[in-house]
């Protein structure tokens, strides 16, 4: 009986490890409630959220996309409560996507507050994506 009980305890805080923070898709209509109405501010930049945020602009056929999607979830829960990850997928969210000119996929936007958005594209080691969160977002050395 002590057996079972321990393997029950194991499964729950497995699971309990591995829910948590993951990325978050956002629709048009998300984004303009959550990140920034570009609509009502077609001239200005202005963030909505509570917490900073990096959107992984991608699509369900591009291989570098492809790779960045596991770094991206490890990233989610690595920085669970600090920052938030979306992504766009660019062939549904075409308008989203036209707004922002979204050329190539991968494309990253950092959405830090209070300041205005930085792009990077293509598909980038985490290492660089940890050093961009850490000084873009999150303003640490």
């Amino acid at each position: 009986m002590k057996l079972k009980h321990l393997f029950v305890t194991a499964c729950i805080l497995c699971f309990a490890a591995s829910a948590g923070a993951q990325t978050q898709y956002l629709t048009t209509e998300d984004f303009l409630k959550k990140v920034a109405n570009y609509k009502t501010n077609p001239t200005t930049w202005v963030y909505l959220g509570d917490k900073p945020c990096v959107i992984d602009f991608y699509t369900t056929w591009c291989g570098p996309c492809k790779r960045l999607a596991p770094i991206m979830e490890e990233l989610a829960q690595e920085y669970k409560g600090k920052i938030y990850i979306y992504k766009v997928d660019t062939e549904r969210e075409r308008e989203l996507a036209n707004a922002f000119g979204i050329n190539s996929i991968p494309t990253l936007l950092f959405c830090p507050k209070g300041e205005a958005p930085r792009m990077a594209q293509g598909l980038q080691p985490k290492e660089q994506l940890v050093e961009w969160i850490n000084t873009i977002l999150l303003k640490q050395p």
